[in-house]
């Protein structure tokens, strides 16, 4: 079968996953996370890429982030995928893959969808039980949205910068809406546009996105395959 192409529009905000193949750690210490971070922070500025949001996961990294033209974000993970598998192959002697396969990527909707993303981002280590609290875990933009942390990495969304006229205000506004976990039913599209390449957000959003791209935004109805269980995948 095919690859669905990938959907990439200028100006559109956009959930990224990249995952280390068959789920092998691909951070080992910070200093791994120091440097996937740093190289991230240098082709997101060539490629003119905006980074909204960020975790780095022990085996996957999510990201928030809006191209400025059609390649960008490709351009940025491709480069940024080679540069850290030479790093991390160098630095502990080993050779191979790295990543599993391509990237994940869907568009997301502004209103109403968007700040869903972030919450769904800098709350994974709270999923994973690696932490209490977002402010607990260092390797994620909640440092920064929730509690006014600078990262030359950041680049806030226009969104975010409508919370509230002074840091301190949208610092406020962002916090209280971590006081409660991503409902499942969201959980379950998030993780479904992700893996699937489909557009998050209303039915009208999915239908101006196929209109534009001219790619169907909604999920093809299959019977269910004997054996088939649900997989959870953060």
């Amino acid at each position: 079968m095919p690859r669905r192409p990938r959907v990439s529009i200028p100006g559109y905000a956009e959930h990224i996953i990249q995952r280390g193949n068959n789920r092998q750690p691909i951070f080992a210490c910070d200093e791994d996370m120091k440097a996937y971070a740093y190289w991230l922070g240098e082709y997101a500025k060539k490629f003119e890429v905006s980074i909204h949001a960020w975790v780095f996961m022990t085996n996957h990294v999510h990201l928030l982030c809006t191209p400025s033209n059609p390649a960008s974000i490709s351009s940025m993970m491709q480069s940024l995928g080679r540069q850290y598998v030479r790093y991390f192959n160098y630095t502990y002697q080993r050779t191979g893959t790295l990543w599993e396969g391509r990237f994940k990527s869907c568009l997301v909707q502004d209103q109403s969808y968007l700040f869903h993303l972030y919450r769904y981002i800098e709350l994974n280590p709270v999923r994973a039980d690696m932490v209490k609290d977002p402010a607990d875990y260092s390797w994620s933009s909640y440092q920064c949205n929730g509690l006014g942390a600078s990262s030359d990495l950041l680049t806030p969304h226009q969104l975010y910068q409508s919370l509230g006229k002074t840091k301190e205000e949208r610092c406020n506004v962002y916090r209280d809406m971590f006081q409660y976990q991503v409902d499942d039913k969201l959980l379950e599209d998030i993780r479904l546009t992700a893996n699937k390449g489909l557009a998050l957000g209303n039915d009208k959003f999915k239908e101006q996105i196929a209109l534009l791209t001219g790619q169907r935004q909604t999920q093809a109805k299959r019977g269910r395959k004997k054996g088939w269980r649900k997989h959870r995948d953060d």
